[in-house]
């Protein structure tokens, strides 16, 4: 028996998991996709947000504060992109100043320093680009962005590193309560645990329907996104927001850590969980608002568009306390995280939409907590604090991509040209803890795949290298998923 089982390996899950490594308990995650980050967690702004939109008073507000002082440190202990450029909301109307005096009360009142208001001399000082449109902008000094896939693996590897054990492809089907704990049946095996963790991201309220008889409801609202080339990637130097309007919350334009624009995204509810397909209608509204914020944006300059899923809740149960200590009137427009109370050492990390990827460290601490009080574990006492990407050749310096070929000839070898991503990084993604099985896997570990070309180019040999290390024929990769196979085995184009 598991003393833990988290359910879901996204950057909730993963987060999680790595905080109760550090405790001696038998812990195990299990996801239904190929590898971690498959979820929402791969589709969404990196944006680390300030802390300055939540209601006060709420988790939600309480705990992307804590994410956010977190997350710097966080990616030195275990080397992830992570840069502090700071954010702003532009204001378009002046009658709209006073709700940009509003937001930045809100954010004092939440603990969030140094915001202040600027005129348009003053925004066009900071960010040339933005104030065509704008006439005063909030400016949040702590705002940051960071690669959402560096972080969610980054934590996955370390939690592995200390125990935690990882299975994929272990869709959970049924939840039993038992006399102690719970009996999980996934998709090919059985599991017992005396805690489960529901962080199941847009499938959470089937988790937790599973279990108890006090029903809630996550309606997937899908994100459009853009982005562009590298060429522009210096267009913007902050995250622009956009105050919301009549016309709605409005689509940011932020560099990201890698060196590209992005803008988006949009927000549309709907039934499909796995709809992550992209719109000709939620391109041009991501076109046309993000201009917006910044005149001239070159449409030529977009690489690819794509889409996220965000888990937000619709219906919540009726009963007052459905999750202990917790009033049902705390927990409108807000995550659900606590132990349900008709399931106990059950808990539920549910409705984590943004900001989510700026909660996920504060997130791991409070389930941890919550854990430490139902198991009383005892601290580990070999505990690894650090983690150590794969190196990059492309921001390496010239001794230390020489110092890399001499002890790999593998470094030499280019097969990613967009990005400069060689042979010897991907060897590193697939061999290293949890290592990718898949092209996406390689595409978010090293950037392969991730360029101007879209791995129009690189593909057949991401596909040639990881058959070959994993001992597969080529028809057997995948791009993620069962389904997502690049070539056919040859006995099934004979018997069609």
């Amino acid at each position: 028996m598991y003393d833990v089982i988290i359910i879901g390996a996204g950057v909730s899950g993963c987060a999680i998991a790595r905080e109760l490594s550090r405790f001696d308990l038998k812990v195990l995650v299990l996801e239904k996709a190929f590898d971690v980050c498959e979820g929402t967690s791969k589709a969404n702004s990196g944006i680390v947000h300030a802390g300055y939109d939540a209601k006060p008073g709420t988790l939600k507000a309480r705990l992307n504060l804590a994410g956010s002082l977190k997350m710097e440190k966080l990616s030195k202990e275990l080397d992830f992109p992570y840069k502090r450029n700071g954010s702003m909301v532009l204001c378009f109307e002046e009658k709209d100043k006073e709700k940009l005096r509003e937001l930045k009360a809100r954010g004092e009142e939440n603990g969030v320093e140094d915001l202040c208001i600027l005129d348009k001399e003053e925004l066009c000082k900071l960010e040339p680009a933005a104030g065509e449109n704008a006439v005063a902008a909030l400016y949040a000094p702590t705002g940051a962005i960071v690669c959402p896939f560096g972080l969610t693996i980054a934590l996955a590897e370390n939690a592995a590193d200390n125990g935690v054990v990882f299975r994929f492809k272990s869709q959970v089907k049924e939840i039993k309560k038992q006399k102690e704990g719970y009996l999980i049946q996934a998709k090919d095996q059985s599991y017992e645990a005396k805690v489960v963790i529901n962080a199941a991201g847009v499938y959470a309220d089937k988790i937790h329907n599973m279990i108890s008889e006090r029903k809630m409801e996550i309606t997937p609202r899908k994100g459009e996104y853009l982005l562009y080339d590298k060429n522009i990637g210096n267009l913007v130097s902050h995250t622009l927001f956009q105050l919301p309007t009549a016309l709605g919350k409005g689509i940011l334009v932020t560099p990201t850590v890698h060196g590209n624009l992005l803008t988006g995204p949009t927000a549309l509810d709907g039934k499909d969980r796995e709809g992550t397909d992209t719109t000709g209608e939620g391109i041009r509204q991501v076109l046309e608002k993000a201009s917006l914020s910044v005149s001239n944006i070159p449409e030529r300059s977009v690489i690819t568009s794509f889409a996220g899923l965000r888990a937000h809740i619709t219906k919540l149960p009726d009963e007052p306390e459905t999750w202990v200590g917790i009033k049902r009137s705390e927990i409108e427009d807000d995550f659900v995280i606590g132990q349900v109370s008709d399931a106990p050492g059950f808990i539920d990390v549910a409705g984590i939409e943004s900001p989510g990827l700026s909660c996920a460290p504060a997130v791991g601490e409070y389930v941890s907590e919550i854990v430490q009080n139902l198991l009383k574990p005892s601290i580990k006492k070999n505990f690894i604090n650090n983690r150590k990407g794969i190196p990059s050749m492309s921001l390496s310096s010239d001794e230390e991509r020489h110092k890399l070929i001499q002890e790999d000839p593998a470094y030499g070898n280019v097969v990613c040209r967009c990005e400069m991503v060689t042979e010897g990084e991907i060897l590193n993604a697939v061999h290293r803890t949890l290592g990718a099985t898949t092209t996406d896997g390689i595409k978010r570990r090293t950037r392969a795949g991730m360029g101007r070309c879209q791995s129009g180019f690189c593909n057949p040999k991401v596909v040639e290298i990881l058959a070959r290390e994993l001992g597969k024929e080529e028809s057997e990769i995948r791009k993620s998923g069962e389904d997502s196979w690049y070539l056919l085995p040859l006995e099934t184009d004979q018997q069609e």
